[in-house]
C-alpha cells in the first residue's frame, strides 16, 4: 500500500527585512507556502510576528540567527556575526536560549519547528545547543529530529554563493514535486518582494516569489496528489507525536 506524500513548503529568514515579509506573506496567501521560520533579532520581527498572531494557518517556527558569511575570494567572510565565536558554548546557548525567549514573547507561543540561518544550527556545539531546547518542549529540528525529509534543491546559489541558473523557475519546481518521496517533506524556500538589505542572496528571492505563486505549481501539486500541510498542522500519521528521539553527538 503506498503512503500519501505530503508537503510543507516553509520560506525562511521571516522577519528579517519588510521586503521578505511581504514576500512570504503574498507567498502565503496567493502562493503554496504553509509554514515560515522567524529571525527575532531584527527591526521586522515585531511586524512578523503581528502578521503570525493574526493567521495562525501559517505555521512559524524559530530561525535561529548567529551571523551570516559569504564567500569572497576564497574564504568565508562574515557580513555579520551575532556571537563572537561559533566555538563558545556557552555564548551560543544564551544567544539561542534569547532568542527562543524573544519569539515566545512576539508571537505568544513556543515556536512550531526549529531550524537556523546558513543551517548553523547542524554543527558542533551550535548542534547540541538547540537539541537542548527541543528535546524539552518536544519541538521538531530541521535535519534532526524532524519528521519531515528536508529538501534545499529549490534554491538559486551553490553553497560558495555562484549561481545556479535555472534552479528558480516553475519547471526545476515541478521537478522537485514529481521526485518526491512518500511521506512527509519541507521545500526550504527564501521569497521577498523585494531586496532591502545586505545578504549573500539576493536576486533569487524575487525569482523564487514568482515560482512560489505560479498557477501552474498549484495546478501540478493536486494533479499529483500532494497534500500542503504545516508543522503547526501534520497530518495524523506525521504526528509530531511520533518524533524520532535526538542524538546529540
Amino acid at each position: 500500500m503506498h503512503k500519501k506524500k505530503y508537503l510543507i513548503v516553509n520560506a525562511d529568514d521571516f522577519g528579517q527585512s519588510p521586503g521578505i515579509n511581504r514576500g512570504i506573506i503574498r507567498a502565503h496567501e496567493h502562493g503554496i507556502v504553509t509554514s515560515a521560520s522567524l529571525m527575532t533579532r531584527w527591526e521586522a520581527a515585531a511586524e512578523a510576528a503581528r502578521y503570525a498572531i493574526d493567521h495562525p494557518q501559517l505555521s512559524v517556527g524559530l530561525h535561529i540567527d548567529l551571523g551570516e558569511w559569504a564567500y569572497r575570494g576564497s574564504n568565508w567572510m562574515p557580513l555579520y556575526s551575532v556571537v563572537a565565536s561559533l566555538d563558545d558554548e556557552q555564548a551560543i546557548l544564551k544567544e539561542i536560549t534569547e532568542q527562543f525567549a524573544t519569539f515566545q514573547r512576539l508571537v505568544g507561543r513556543d515556536p512550531s519547528h526549529i531550524d537556523s540561518h546558513q543551517h548553523v544550527h547542524l554543527r558542533q556545539p551550535v548542534r547540541s545547543a538547540v537539541l537542548h531546547i527541543a528535546q524539552t518542549l518536544h519541538i521538531p529540528v530541521r535535519d534532526c529530529n524532524s519528521p519531515a525529509h528536508y529538501c534545499g534543491r529549490f534554491y538559486g546559489q551553490t553553497a560558495e554563493g555562484a549561481p545556479l541558473r535555472g534552479f528558480i523557475s516553475s519547471e526545476a519546481l515541478i521537478e522537485i514535486l514529481e521526485g518526491l518521496p512518500e511521506g512527509l517533506t519541507e521545500i526550504g524556500c527564501h521569497p521577498a518582494a523585494s531586496v532591502d538589505l545586505r545578504t549573500m542572496y539576493c536576486s533569487e528571492r524575487l525569482a523564487e516569489l514568482q515560482v512560489l505563486c505560479d498557477d501552474q505549481i498549484k495546478a501540478r501539486i493536486e494533479a499529483l496528489g500532494i497534500e500542503l500541510c504545516s508543522f503547526a498542522a501534520l497530518p495524523g500519521e506525521c504526528c509530531a507525536a511520533e518524533l524520532p528521539p535526538i542524538k546529540i553527538y
